[in-house]
């Protein structure tokens, strides 16, 4: 029997933190997961401030703790506070650029200033951690662009197996010969 898939979102906010802003982007990514995944799973959504010590304090404290995906809303753009990136590279053990050079592809088809995202993806142990926008439409496009490669990457790094609805996104999964 396989274990839930244990998925964190963690909103990097100031304003949502404080509870002056409605985060939407954690609630948008998560619908986003309901509507794709299949298999079991159990997500937590977290808030906290942008700071580049605060995002990777949590950022260890969720992947060490066990999660398997964690997807990060928030922070990445040219603003002065917006240091999720360098919080995210703080905790990294390999980097995956590919995630962000797609997500950015898939959104300048939409709006000509995603050239200023800083989206990325790395891994930490078993976790694979993930940078989105934090508009739920954008947050859509880019897991959309993405998300195919994200079960295989899972099962290299050795946590729990994701599937997905073949009519929303099929899991690419080399075929044993």
């Amino acid at each position: 029997m396989t274990r839930p898939a244990r998925i964190a979102i963690l909103t990097v906010s100031d304003r949502a933190a404080s509870g002056a802003y409605e985060d939407k982007g954690g609630p948008g990514a998560e619908a986003w997961l309901r509507g794709v995944i299949t298999s079991d799973m159990v997500i937590d959504r977290h808030i906290v401030p942008d700071g580049r010590e605060i995002v990777a304090g949590k950022l260890r404290e969720l992947a060490d703790g066990g999660a398997d995906l964690i997807l990060v809303t928030g922070g990445t753009g040219p603003a002065p506070r917006d240091l999720t990136p360098e919080a995210v590279s703080d905790v990294a053990e390999r980097e995956y650029p590919g995630f962000g050079e797609e997500m950015r592809r898939a959104s300048l088809r939409e709006v000509p200033t995603a050239i200023l995202s800083r989206q990325t993806a790395v891994s930490r142990g078993r976790t694979l951690i993930i940078t989105i926008p934090g508009k739920p439409s954008a947050i859509a496009t880019c897991l959309d662009a993405v998300f195919a490669a994200v079960p295989y990457c899972l099962d290299l790094l050795g946590a729990a197996r994701i599937e997905t609805d073949p009519a929303r996104i099929e899991a690419f999964r080399p075929r044993a010969k």
